[in-house]
């Protein structure tokens, strides 16, 4: 047991608190790729608001074109990480996407929004689940106070299969405070 609680321990997401704050532990079981431009998403890389400021390209693996997924995009500090009282913030939600595709293909539900912390770095995390079937997903009220764990329970979508993190923050030299 020791073995396997050393192992998580230098699990990204659990070093991240992802597992945890936003998921609880799961399998990885398809393969998640998520970049912006040439700037591939490895967990915990930092990227700053104008490199995240278009929609990423995001590749799911899979075997199957009839297996669907959805991609969930949060984060769970803002409005900052002393203070997260909006957890989770909605930055994307896409659903229906199929197997060996990626999120173009999908339903986008919410609509692409590039996070912008204002202080503090921020973790933005891409949660992908997969589908028991083709399904309607309805767009929440509002971005904030998502809960990820939620969401899946009401569409019955089960623990995660892949998900990668990344920390954001306030451009500097940006013309000082504000």
């Amino acid at each position: 047991m020791s073995k396997e609680v050393s192992n998580s321990n230098r699990d990204p997401l659990c070093v991240g608190r992802v597992i945890g704050d936003v998921l609880d532990d799961f399998t990885r079981s398809v393969t998640l790729n998520v970049s912006y431009g040439n700037r591939v998403v490895n967990n915990g890389v930092d990227l700053k608001p104008s490199v995240v400021a278009n929609q990423p390209r995001v590749d799911i693996g899979g075997t199957d074109l009839r297996t669907f997924y959805s991609l969930v995009m949060v984060d769970p500090d803002a409005p900052s990480p002393s203070n997260p009282n909006l957890r989770e913030y909605l930055h994307w939600l896409v659903t229906n996407i199929p197997g060996t595709t990626g999120a173009t293909f999908g339903q986008e539900i919410v609509d692409y929004e590039s996070p912008k912390p204002t202080v503090g770095i921020h973790r933005v995390i891409f949660v992908l689940f997969k589908q028991l079937e083709r399904q309607t997903v309805y767009v929440p009220g509002w971005r904030q106070n998502f809960i990820t764990r939620d969401f899946a329970e009401l569409y019955n979508l089960g623990s995660p299969v892949a998900a990668v993190y990344f920390n954001c923050q306030k451009e500097t030299g940006c013309g000082g405070r504000r």
